[in-house]
């Protein structure tokens, strides 16, 4: 049985305001703007919820999301999903680009 080739998701994480205690974030946000949320930004063949689930879990996980992560924030990426690949991996870019340029604190893998 083949997957459907479209079954490729971005999907949102937001982290816990602590995250900003973290130099490293810090220095990679550095047009933050006071108040905005923190998040993590990725893209998974997983359903979104499942993802989250393993970062949690220390599967495969971003330190950031196991540490800090509180959701996933469909109402920044449920209307791009699913998508094929390619076009994914163009998304996880383009959407932790557009999150920045609005002043969030934005990590990507």
């Amino acid at each position: 049985m083949r997957r459907d080739p479209q079954h490729y998701h971005v999907y949102v994480v937001e982290l816990d305001d602590r995250v900003w205690s973290n130099a490293r974030f810090r220095r990679c946000n550095p047009d933050y703007r006071l108040g905005m949320p923190f998040v993590y930004v990725g893209m998974t063949g997983l359903d979104p919820d499942v993802r989250f689930d393993k970062h949690k879990a220390g599967i495969q996980a971003n330190s950031y999301v196991r540490e800090f992560g509180l959701r996933l924030r469909p109402d920044l990426y449920a209307v791009y999903n699913p998508m094929p690949y390619q076009a994914a991996c163009e998304m996880e870019v383009e959407l932790g680009i557009a999150l920045r340029e609005q002043g969030y604190g934005v990590w990507q893998a």
